[in-house]
C-alpha cells in the first residue's frame, strides 16, 4: 500500500487559476473523494496527480518519493477515465494487458495477471469478447480492470460512473467499494455526485473555485458543514437568516427558531436538513401552510409555507390512512426541530462562526 501527499498544489492557465493550493495527504488502502461543481478544480487535480497535467506549483508524493515531475507511467498509478477510453478493435483481454504491454511484460505473466484482474471485476469467461459487445456496466468493469492489473500504489477514478443509468451507478459503486477496501487501494476519486461521496468515501474533500472548502469524514461534513457552499452542495437544507438572540435562539424576523448555541447579537445564517424537521398538524414551533407535497416512494416532502420562509420537511413516508398521510396542499400543520439541528454559520457564503 502506497500514501499519497499532496503540498501546495497548484495549476493556472495565464491569469486564470484552476486550482489553488491545495494540500491533502491519502492514506495508505483510504478512499478520498475529490466532490465540487463542474469547473471546481477536481479533476484537473486528479490529473496532476496522474502525471497528464503538470502543476505550475506545489508537490505531489507517492510512497514518499517526488513525481511532481515523473512522466505518467513513472508514477505508480492505475487510472478509469470518465470515458473508459477502451480500444473498440481490441479485445477485453486486448485492452486490460495494454499496459502491462508498454511496460513490456512477459507474455506468461501478462496472461496471468490479465486472467486475475477479470476474475476481480467478475468478467472471467469474457477475455475474447470485443469491446462493443459489452453493455456500459461490463465495459466499466474492463477499465477497473485495466487500471488494477499493473497493481498501482495509486489508485484514481474520475467520475467513473458517470455514464451509467442510476440503478447501475448504484451497483457499481458497491463494487468499486469492496474491491477497493478488499485490496487495500489508497484511492482519490472525483466525483460531483453527492450520494456518491457520502457513500463510497472515508473522507471527503469539497471543492469550489480551485480550492479546498472543507476536508473530513462524510458524516462530519455533512452534519457540520463549515460553511453555506458545503451545506447546500451536499444535500438539501433550509436556510435561515437572523440574529442570535440568546444563545441556542435565532430571531428570523418576528419568529424565534432554536440553533446550536452563538453568542448574542451575532449575524448568522442557520442550516436545518429537511430531514430533522419534525411535522404535526397539532402542535410545534413554527406554524405554516402546505404549498406542495412530493411522494417519494420511501421518503415524502412537504413545501410548508411559514413566515420564516419556505421549510422543507422530509420525512419517511407514513402508512394509509396516518394523519400525515392525508396532508394536502393549504392544511395548517406546525414544524420542529431540536436546537442541536439548528447549524449556525457565517451568513457569507464561504464564511464560518468561530
Amino acid at each position: 500500500m502506497t500514501r499519497l501527499v499532496l503540498e501546495g498544489l497548484r495549476k493556472t492557465y495565464g491569469p486564470t487559476v484552476a486550482v489553488d493550493r491545495v494540500d491533502l495527504e491519502v492514506a495508505e488502502g483510504e478512499l478520498v473523494a475529490l466532490l465540487g461543481p463542474s469547473g471546481c478544480g477536481k479533476t484537473t487535480t486528479l490529473r496532476m496527480v496522474a502525471g497528464f497535467i503538470a502543476p505550475t506549483a506545489g508537490r505531489i508524493f507517492i510512497g514518499g518519493t517526488d513525481v511532481s515531475r515523473a512522466p505518467p507511467y513513472a508514477r505508480d498509478t492505475g487510472m478509469v477515465f470518465q470515458g473508459y477510453a477502451l480500444f473498440p478493435h481490441m479485445t477485453v483481454a486486448e485492452n486490460v494487458g495494454f499496459g502491462l504491454e508498454m511496460r513490456r511484460v512477459a507474455k506468461a505473466e501478462r496472461e496471468a495477471r490479465i486472467a486475475e484482474a477479470l476474475r476481480l471485476v467478475r468478467l472471467d469467461g469474457y477475455a475474447e469478447r470485443r469491446i462493443a459487445q459489452m453493455s456500459g456496466g461490463q465495459q466499466q468493469r474492463v477499465a477497473l480492470a485495466r487500471a488494477l492489473v499493473v497493481n498501482p500504489g495509486v489508485f484514481l477514478l474520475d467520475e467513473p460512473l458517470s455514464n451509467l443509468d442510476a440503478r447501475l451507478r448504484a451497483e457499481v459503486r458497491v463494487e468499486i467499494r469492496a474491491l477497493q477496501q478488499r485490496l487495500g487501494l489508497t484511492t482519490l476519486f472525483v466525483t460531483h455526485d453527492q450520494e456518491e461521496a457520502l457513500t463510497m468515501a472515508d473522507r471527503m474533500v469539497v471543492m469550489n473555485h480551485g480550492r479546498v472548502c472543507q476536508i473530513g469524514p462524510p458524516e462530519e461534513l455533512y452534519e457540520r458543514p463549515a460553511d453555506l457552499f458545503v451545506a447546500g452542495f451536499l444535500g438539501r437544507c433550509n436556510v435561515f437568516r437572523g440574529t442570535v438572540e440568546t444563545p441556542g435562539t435565532l430571531r428570523a424576523g418576528a419568529i424565534a427558531l432554536p440553533c446550536d448555541g452563538g453568542v448574542p447579537g451575532q449575524t448568522a445564517a442557520m442550516v436545518v436538513r429537511p430531514e430533522r424537521v419534525g411535522i404535526d398538524p397539532e402542535a410545534g414551533l413554527l406554524p405554516g401552510r402546505i404549498g406542495m407535497t412530493t411522494y417519494l416512494g420511501g421518503l415524502t416532502d412537504w413545501h410548508v409555507e411559514t413566515d420564516a420562509g419556505t421549510v422543507l420537511v422530509t420525512r419517511p413516508t407514513p402508512p394509509p390512512g396516518d394523519r400525515l398521510r392525508r396532508l394536502a396542499p393549504g392544511d395548517i400543520v406546525h414544524l420542529d426541530w431540536a436546537g442541536t439541528a439548528g447549524r449556525l454559520l457565517s451568513p457569507e457564503p464561504n464564511g464560518e462562526l468561530a
